[in-house]
């Protein structure tokens, strides 16, 4: 395969941003400082496109201005729109005082058992997952929540803590997914099957880290044991359980089950939600004018960051494809000597690899484009290619050294629990990703069956 300066130059444009991530300084910013900087060598190389016997084609300023069209144009996404909306129910539902609940309930319900406190942790975070997707808020909330609980009953400290971080971060992968939204924008897919894609998935994942809690129990009694002096378990034990499930149950039905039944749009199902968590509050007597304050300030920023690396990435992304980058990635998998399959492993494989320098939000809105075309021109259904990327990048939120999870973690998890502790914590549950990730692989239809009978 023949190379021209354009491609050299969209491939040192790529290498720089893998470089300039280490310096720290924001993405958005160097995002779109590559695209100015590449853009101005693109318009002084163009000048000299004769001494360089026209194997080199200018972006000149008029293309890169288009920039500000495109980002218009995101900005009047109507899918968007339920970003702002998942953030602020995801917060709002952390001020409401349900997983407290529902982890004083279940500690009381499962306790007894060995490994019970951890699979307590798991079935929230479930629960959670399915009403908030903040993984921030979620891992902070079961780690505050579900530690302390943990070190009193004896638990091993790197097994708790690799508990509540692995399962605060199925947020990412069971819907409403804020990755999910942003996903399917930049392949051009539905957001509603993306959502019912990743169900089975998501749900199948949990099930896992909770049979793996189960079994380590049992091989490893002192990292898991049962709580000690627990009353025996009466009806209204149960009673307390359920009655403390029913709102984010009820939270659940209303957002996903809208969307699942065609009643309303992903970005109207946000709508809804967000007004739920709001009465839920209000029922709770939670409901101030503080606390609304509070989340709609936290909201505003979190949808800042990630529409201003939305911003920096479709800046990065123009350019670069401008440079024939797009083109290049494309012949690279078509000319590759491997199958589909193998192409999509490929992808994969780098994936994961990023993942332990890169955030989920920089992976997404900058590998995610430029491969996506190319797997769509293999045949590949992209919702099941949507699905691996998703369980894949999942791995880059507890994986060293950059893992956003382990450090939510580290700055609320009592005295005495280091940061090496945190990493082998999370070892055996990368591993359990990375099985649920050749599950779905093998069988398609995990992701593939619920949309194809949804509608």
């Amino acid at each position: 395969m023949d190379l021209v300066i354009t491609d050299y130059m969209a491939i040192s444009m790529f290498v720089a941003f893998i470089a300039l991530i280490f310096t720290g300084y924001p993405v958005a910013w160097t995002l779109a400082g590559l695209a100015i900087v590449f853009s101005a060598i693109s318009v002084v190389l163009g000048a000299y496109t004769d001494l360089l016997d026209n194997t080199f084609y200018a972006i000149d300023w008029g293309y890169t201005s288009s920039i500000v069209d495109r980002n218009w144009a995101v900005m009047e996404n109507w899918v968007l729109v339920a970003l702002p909306m998942f953030i602020f129910m995801g917060l709002f539902l952390d001020k409401s005082g349900i997983a407290r609940e529902l982890m004083e309930n279940f500690a009381r319900l499962l306790g007894r058992i060995r490994g019970g406190l951890a699979v307590s942790v798991a079935i929230i975070g479930i629960l959670l997952a399915a009403s908030t997707g903040i993984i921030g808020a979620s891992v902070v909330l079961l780690t505050l929540l579900g530690v302390p609980v943990m070190l009193s009953a004896g638990y091993d400290k790197s097994f708790a803590v690799g508990t509540v971080c692995a399962v605060g971060t199925l947020g990412i992968l069971i819907p409403p997914s804020i990755m999910l939204v942003l996903m399917a924008d930049r392949l051009a897919i539905s957001v509603g099957d993306l959502f019912m894609g990743a169900m089975i998935p998501g749900l199948m994942l949990g099930l896992i880290y909770i049979v793996f809690i189960l079994i380590w129990a049992r091989l490893r009694p002192g990292a898991a044991p049962s709580m000690q002096n627990v009353e025996p378990m009466h009806l209204r034990d149960v009673v307390m359980v359920v009655s403390a499930m029913f709102p984010p149950v009820l939270l659940i039905l209303a957002v996903l089950g809208s969307i699942f039944f065609g009643i309303a749009t992903p970005t109207e199902a946000s709508g809804v939600g967000a007004l739920a968590t709001v009465l839920l509050a209000a029922a709770k007597r939670r409901l101030t004018f503080d606390v609304l304050k509070e989340v709609s300030i936290e909201t505003m920023k979190t949808t800042g960051f990630i529409f201003a690396v939305v911003f920096g990435a479709t800046a990065f992304s123009l350019v670069f494809r401008g440079l024939g980058g797009d083109e290049l990635i494309a012949g690279i998998l078509h000319a590759a000597p491997i199958s589909p399959n193998g192409v999509v492993i490929s992808v994969l494989l780098l994936t994961f690899v990023l993942g332990f320098f890169l955030d989920w939000l920089e992976i997404t809105l900058i590998i995610l484009p430029l491969v996506g075309p190319a797997i769509a021109g293999l045949g590949i259904d992209l919702v099941w290619f949507a699905i691996l990327f998703a369980i894949c990048l999942q791995t880059s939120f507890i994986t060293p050294p950059v893992g956003p999870a382990l450090f939510y973690a580290q700055g609320v998890v009592p005295k005495g629990i280091t940061l090496p502790d945190i990493y082998r914590g999370i070892v055996p549950f990368v591993i359990l990703q990375l099985i649920a990730l050749v599950l779905v692989f093998e069988f398609p239809s995990l992701a593939l069956w619920l949309p194809s009978i949804a509608y």
